[in-house]
């Protein structure tokens, strides 16, 4: 690919979830062309849908991402570099720096990526965290989950999408699931995992998110997950429906959490529990949402964060928000998932046209495809298709999105074979 007649804007991989195409489609709308840089295009069903350019490399090589960009940047073709993928966010800001382009600070989303190194500065910060500690190996995690007390949530120090996150209620469970964590190599994507994991309390109280951009906040968020002893999310409601004074407590203290990271340019997704002693940050996420939540924030208050990111990324201007007025702001929105009930191959996905046509729904989308290879992981990946709804109220929004979620059927094979992978990891 030739770069000097093209204005090209570089994505470093992408999630698996939705807003990855929406990336791709905000930056044509601004100009620009899109160029996935990726390890597996496979992953991604929409970039052969979207006829989205690709560029084939070791996506865990900086170096060899360098190189790809370099190449774009000939002829300053290239405008900027971004993910929507957890994984590749500090890469991303990183070649971005080195090539001159708009960033956000690499180390400090690295350091923030590093779920021990942002406990430690949260804490440091005086930023209310669980009680916590980071270790190696087995026998060290049992202790520490004594000395804290049990439940306690194992998680690796490294991840995303609840890949690994398990509450563990006495000795022998927590045994076995560090047992599990510090066995593997590897996560989902394949990159090698740090041989430390974080063993920390268990908080009760409802969860949110506060989503930011520049450091101001955008909306808070309420969030659904399935049943213990995992944390999937299965839905969300935007706004959350809290008083303004449990709004701006939860604002300010995801406010708090990234000055304490040195983040705070571009976009930014907090996640905190609000306990009965007050709002206690989960973890602070150096990116954008996943999970359809960007198309909702769009969808219930105008405010377009994908396209926002593009721009502050490519160093052009912002759009203002839609206007309720204008009828592009909603006031409420809901995102509900399609969650896997069983293990097999996919043979057939229906029911998105007709869920698609239901009142309210602005998107329904599957996120898996007929021959993929569904397993049961507990994370994000159990998710196979995804419906965002509006309304006037929380209630309507979120009834709207369940109704239409019923409506797509993913019918598979079972059971699956030994030897058949997860087509999403």
């Amino acid at each position: 690919m030739n770069g000097t007649a093209v204005r090209w804007f570089a994505f470093l991989e992408s999630n698996t979830t939705g807003t990855g195409r929406e990336f791709c489609a905000a930056a044509r709308a601004r100009g620009l062309r899109p160029v996935l840089l990726t390890r597996d295009p496979g992953r991604y069903p929409y970039v052969t849908e979207d006829a989205v350019d690709t560029l084939v490399l070791d996506t865990s090589d900086l170096e060899a991402v360098m190189e790809a960009c370099r190449g774009l940047a000939e002829g300053a073709g290239l405008v900027g570099v971004t993910s929507s993928s957890e994984y590749f966010v500090a890469d991303a800001a990183r070649t971005a720096a080195l090539l001159g382009l708009p960033a956000a600070d690499g180390d400090a989303i690295a350091r923030c990526r590093a779920k021990d190194l942002q406990r430690a500065a949260l804490a440091a910060h005086g930023v209310p965290v669980p009680a916590w500690t980071a270790v190696s190996d087995v026998v060290a995690a049992v202790e520490a989950a004594d000395a804290i007390g049990h439940p306690v949530v194992l998680k690796p120090v490294s991840g995303s999408g609840s890949n690994g996150v398990r509450l563990c209620r006495g000795r022998a469970e927590t045994e076995e699931w560090a047992h599990r964590l510090l066995d593997r190599a590897t996560d989902e994507r394949g990159n090698a995992v740090p041989s430390r994991i974080l063993v920390e309390a268990a908080v009760d109280g409802p969860e949110f998110s506060v989503e930011t951009f520049d450091g101001d906040v955008v909306t808070v968020v309420a969030k659904h997950t399935g049943p213990a002893p995992h944390f999937v999310e299965t839905g969300h409601d935007i706004p959350a429906s809290v008083d303004p004074g449990t709004t701006a407590e939860l604002g300010d203290t995801a406010l708090a959490a990234l000055k304490a990271l040195g983040l705070g340019w571009g976009a930014a997704h907090t996640e905190i529990r609000r306990s009965a002693d007050g709002p206690v940050v989960i973890e602070v996420n150096p990116r954008l949402a996943g999970g359809m939540i960007p198309v909702a924030v769009r969808a219930a208050t105008g405010t377009d964060l994908v396209d926002a990111v593009i721009a502050r990324a490519a160093g052009q201007d912002m759009a203002p928000p839609a206007t309720a007025a204008s009828g592009a702001a909603a006031g409420h929105a809901a995102v509900r998932f399609v969650m896997a009930a069983g293990e097999g191959r996919v043979t057939a996905v229906d029911g998105i046209r007709e869920a698609g046509a239901a009142p309210g729904v602005v998107v329904a989308v599957p996120t898996t495809v007929v021959g993929r290879q569904v397993r049961i992981t507990h994370s994000f990946q159990d998710r196979l298709g995804c419906v965002v709804a509006t309304g006037t109220g929380t209630a309507q929004a979120a009834s709207r999105a369940e109704l239409a979620a019923r409506l797509i059927k993913i019918e598979l094979k079972e059971p699956a074979t030994p030897e058949e992978g997860n087509g999403d990891r």
